[in-house]
């Protein structure tokens, strides 16, 4: 099914499940432990053994001796593999770096070598063994030292107007620089794969978001037909773009298990998490505003610059300065610089979230320049076109009401606009507000529908479910529009067998892979309608019947004893090239900070979000709360330190990499608007998880600085960065 025109009504419209704050049908498993993740799959292979993953003890340099005797020799070993005998290797397009390193190594450890045994203490006791010589060279891993080597990324670069004529002539400027650190996924379940071969033929057990992109990049990896590499992963414990590719953890399971002849199971440690797989890269931003003294913007730019391996790609952090605000006068450029360090890629609102992290603290700054509050400076600079294609439209966009409600429900009148002056005893408050921004994507997304005998409906597709609910509104899609009670829907999901789909990630799952199962869902009414002889455009489906006039037949009967099954794919035409699609949202928040110490305390938080059909309020709502919580992570303690003389991240644990505490965590509300957006899909909806932490870093700097006056420009903002400029206390 193509779907590139704007849908009317149709049975999802009906909102009999689908938009109702349903609990999780995967909850109960993952409450009791029974829901069986990549490394635990004791249900799908016998005699397991146990993989070890040897990494790269330097950045960037060759392997010059390699010795792996003693290892091999060390009891209950099975096997050992090293690009020595691994065999030939291929690179999956997703890749930046060779997922298996030697001699030459790439990047800190990078993995040279996976040890097999029986058991994981043996593996890990004889991985100890192996005796690397290295020969080290000199690398890159200061991004501010290379900063002036970057190069021009030119497809990214944009031009609007005159921007610097436009700049030098404005009468209020200004020329602001912003850093974000490099950051770490710090998901809960590690990169964990199970694999067992048989014949020529391996099935991988794994965490990964994209199986499709998974088992694809396997196959060329491993030199294999497509067709001979099954992947499965129905159960993944955080992904946040950190799964979205192969990682090193699948392949040497896969190389492991081929060398010992038995299922092998490698879980990565965390140093080699943070280390090994991608990162947020750090990004240095400069971002140059010029108004009217009325506030208009006549010129806006935005320039950033990160790095990445030889081959990599930037962070995309100034998509969002190219479509929020309106401004004839426009610059937008990405820079990338050359580092020896891990790959960077994406992680949770790639390029929006530190982009926005930047962007919104400048408008705050501007907004204070000009003597105008932060949200109507924002509201004057609405637009409700592209503004480097004025004739293209958005779909929907409803930031200002986004602005508008989240301050009347946040009490912003009582925002006091002079910094420092607001005073609870020992703590200094304040208030701090930003707009939210994230492109809404969509991706071809396929799915196979089953009616049984009994009437009940199954649904299988590649789509995988991270913690979001993929499980819930499949589900409640399904029973939409087959017209069965939720109970009668089963979900089959993250199995390469099944029909690919959308996948997790960048926002766009739920809203694709949604649209896929409506796809099929579409074809099995079609073949229902035919089987109980009505015409397809007459029948309603609804309480496990099919009804055409005065005369209904049920699902049950319909489907006759061998059943049915249908089986679409939801194609996307070019609505995105003719209309804008986005989702908007503003983010409120409340700090007070310790006047002696300097300590932060996030006291509360609202995001109100515009992000189309909410198709489960209930998840949606976590959805988001986990994002804000993450944006409190991202403002206040979130930072992969590299150690520039070595080159790897240093804290690569969950001692010292911080991440926020319930402690850290105060009350959170949601508040989605009503709203649909009938150019996204036919499900009407969005995506709604990377929304919630775009914006929230900058609401919560810019709360610190209505609190204390210290206005911090490097994230992550730790005391050290405003302890002395604190308002002297009486």
């Amino acid at each position: 099914m193509k779907f590139d025109t704007p849908a009317g009504s149709n049975p999802i419209d009906q909102l009999k499940v689908v938009g109702h704050p349903i609990d999780r049908i995967d909850g109960p498993l993952k409450t009791t432990g029974h829901a069986p993740y990549a490394y635990e799959r004791h249900d799908v292979v016998a005699n397991p053994a146990y993989g070890y993953v040897i990494g790269a003890a330097i950045a960037k340099g060759r392997i010059t001796a390699m010795d792996v005797g003693a290892a091999r020799a060390a009891p209950g070993v099975l096997a050992v593999v090293t690009h020595e005998n691994a065999g030939p290797l291929g690179k999956g397009s997703m890749n930046t770096a060779r997922l298996l390193g030697g001699p030459e190594i790439e990047h800190y450890h990078q993995a040279i070598g996976v040890v097999v045994a029986e058991t994981f203490e043996q593996a890990r006791d004889a991985a100890a063994l192996v005796k690397v010589t290295y020969a080290r060279e000199e690398g890159a891993f200061d991004l501010a030292a290379v900063r002036d080597s970057a190069r021009k990324v030119e497809q990214s670069a944009s031009a609007v107007g005159d921007f610097e004529g436009a700049f030098a002539a404005a009468p209020v400027q200004l020329d602001q620089t912003y850093t974000t650190p490099d950051q770490s996924h710090a998901m809960m379940e590690p990169h964990a794969s199970t694999a067992a071969w048989d014949g020529d033929s391996v099935t991988v057990w794994t965490s990964n978001q994209m199986i499709d992109w998974g088992v694809t990049d396997l196959a060329k990896t491993l030199n294999l037909p497509k067709e001979k590499v099954r992947l499965v992963s129905p159960f993944i414990g955080g992904g946040f773009g950190g799964k979205l590719f192969l990682r090193a953890d699948a392949l040497l399971a896969a190389l492991g298990a081929r060398a010992a002849g038995r299922p092998v199971k490698v879980a990565l440690p965390r140093p080699l998490m943070m280390n090994n797989t991608t990162h947020r890269p750090a990004t240095i931003q400069r971002i140059r505003i010029g108004c009217t003294r009325d506030g208009r913007i006549t010129a806006i730019g935005h320039e950033s610059w990160s790095g990445d391996l030889p081959g990599g790609q930037p962070e995309t952090a100034v998509d969002q300065t190219r479509l929020l605000y309106a401004g004839a006068n426009r610059l937008t450029a990405l820079r990338l610089a050359v580092l020896d360090l891990p790959e960077g890629n994406a992680m949770r609102a790639p390029g929006e979230a530190p982009g926005l992290m930047a962007l919104e603290i400048a408008m705050d700054e501007m907004a204070e320049k000009l003597g105008i509050d932060p949200v109507e400076f924002r509201i004057i600079n609405d637009t409700q076109v592209d503004p480097g294609q004025p004739d293209r439209s958005f779909s929907r966009r409803q930031l200002v009401e986004c602005l508008r409600l989240g301050a009347e429900r946040f009490g912003w009148r009582n925002r006091d606009p002079v910094p420092g002056r607001r005073r609870n005893g020992r703590w200094l408050t304040g208030l701090g507000m930003a707009a939210a921004f994230r492109n809404n994507l969509v991706m071809a997304s396929g799915a196979r529908v089953r009616l049984d005998r009994q009437g009940r409906v199954t649904v299988e597709t590649d789509m995988t479910d991270i913690g979001t609910g993929s499980y819930t509104i499949i589900a409640q899609t399904a029973a939409e529009m087959i017209g069965v009670p939720l109970e009668h829907v089963t979900v089959r999901l993250g199995d390469s067998r099944f029909p690919v789909s959308a996948g997790s990630g960048g926002q766009w799952g739920a809203n694709s892979a949604t649209a896929g199962v409506y796809a099929a869902c579409v074809k099995l009414r079609e073949a229902v309608a035919q089987k109980a002889g009505f015409n397809t455009a007459d029948a309603v489906f609804a309480e496990g019947q099919v009804r055409a006039g005065n005369r209904s037949v049920s699902l049950a009967e319909a489907a006759g004893e061998a059943g049915l099954v249908a089986e679409d794919v939801m194609e996307f035409g070019d609505l995105a090239k003719r209309y804008q699609q986005s989702t908007f949202g503003s983010h409120f928040v409340e700090v007070a900070v310790d006047a002696h110490t300097g300590e932060v305390r996030i006291r509360r938080m609202l995001a109100v979000c515009a992000a189309g059909r909410i198709l489960n309020p209930k998840s949606a709502r976590s959805q988001v709360i986990g994002a804000m919580t993450m944006g409190v992570g991202a403002a206040l303690m979130e930072e992969l330190a590299v150690d520039r003389r070595h080159g790897f991240f240093v804290n690569h644990d969950l001692a010292g990499y911080e991440v926020p505490v319930h402690a850290d965590i105060p009350h959170q509300e949601v508040i989605f608007l009503d709203e649909v957006d009938p150019i996204s899909s036919p499900m009407k909806a969005k995506g709604v998880g990377e929304l919630g932490l775009c914006g929230v870093g900058a609401a919560i700097a810019n709360a610190i600085y209505n609190a204390t006056g210290a206005r911090v420009r490097d994230y992550p903002i730790t005391l050290d960065k405003y302890l002395d400029r604190l308002p002297d206390v009486a």
